[in-house]
């Protein structure tokens, strides 16, 4: 993506200095991470034949500038300014308007703009992108039905996602599960092998299964990500294993537990914004004695045997051990 920011930022200078620190903030915000998309889509690509390189790297640059863009709006909608260790794009710009004199809300209400104007110029960023890949008209309009199908159903699963989070029920594992498939699945492991299958020429039957495939391993990383978030190490995650159980998300873990008699002591703790690392401690020991951490784990492994099963019949085990590797080690950083 290094040549879609140097282009930009050569676009920005005459347009302001504020602009110009908003382009080096998006770039900064999107380094790291594990490029999980681009590499699923260019495998993809390969496993179906595909031998243009540079056409299969443009796409997966794409898709990975779409993930940024929703990274970016996600830590507005969660009032997160940090990422990856580091200020993220409302972060920075919260920080710039404070060192200038503005009062905290002043502050806050700009960042959280630069993070909405930064998710905007990378949306649209990635679309074009993916418009210039070098194929057909008939294969570039089916490239971006896809994106355009990925980014609906990912938006009505961050929205589910934020209104489970409301407190007013608790979701049920079903409903957990299909804002899993809808906010991650669809655009981040379902969009780049259908849509890298889809560049090499591959039938309606193999993009058919690829979006099982993908919905199967999107929703088992989702799943690792909210055991990670409570049982995890956080010095090889670099995931906090306070925040979930003190914001209370309503996950997998959360949705079996309140089916148990264990409910009523754990709800008394869940969501507390207190809470403390020993109390932390007994919230864990209870979700595991009720049976929602091996729940969790073997709903895990099922998803993960039949994307085997997938993977196999369309010579892709190699992303079936790439996930399994990230979601086992270091889900929290793979974003």
């Amino acid at each position: 993506m290094q040549r879609f920011f140097d282009d930009a930022q050569a676009h920005a200078a005459p347009l302001g200095a504020e602009y110009v620190a908003l382009w080096t903030a998006m770039r900064s915000a999107s380094d790291g991470g594990r490029r999980l998309r681009p590499a699923l889509a260019v495998e993809a690509y390969r496993a179906h034949g595909g031998s243009d390189a540079h056409a299969a790297q443009r796409l997966g640059d794409g898709i990975e500038l779409l993930h940024t863009a929703f990274v970016m709006h996600d830590d507005v909608i969660d009032h997160d300014l940090r990422r990856r260790g580091r200020p993220n794009v409302s972060g920075e710009f919260g920080s710039r308007a404070r060192a200038e004199g503005a009062d905290r809300t002043a502050a806050a209400g700009y960042g959280q703009a630069a993070g909405i104007l930064a998710g905007d110029l990378a949306l649209v960023g990635a679309l074009v992108e993916i418009a210039s890949v070098a194929v057909d008209t008939t294969t570039r309009d089916r490239l971006l039905a896809l994106v355009h199908a990925a980014v609906r159903v990912s938006a009505a699963g961050e929205l589910d996602d934020v209104y489970l989070g409301l407190g007013t029920r608790v979701a049920s594992v079903d409903e957990t599960l299909a804002v899993a498939e809808h906010k991650t699945a669809a655009y981040s492991f379902a969009l780049p092998l259908q849509a890298g299958a889809l560049l090499a020429g591959a039938s309606p039957d193999q993009l058919d299964r690829l979006g099982e495939l993908g919905r199967l391993l999107g929703i088992a990383f989702q799943l690792c990500d909210d055991l990670l978030g409570v049982f995890g190490d956080e010095a090889e995650t670099g995931k906090s294993t306070l925040s979930d159980l003190r914001e209370g998300k309503m996950t997998a873990l959360v949705a079996y537990a309140a089916r148990t008699p264990a409910w009523d002591s754990i709800r008394a703790q869940l969501g507390d914004p207190k809470l403390t690392a020993a109390d932390a401690g007994t919230l864990r020991a209870r979700l595991e004695a009720c049976g929602a951490r091996s729940f969790v784990e073997s709903l895990v492994e099922s998803h993960l045997q039949s994307a085997r099963a997938l993977a196999a019949a369309a010579g892709l085990d190699s992303v079936i051990e790439r996930v399994s590797a990230l979601a086992a080690r270091d889900t929290g950083r793979a974003a």
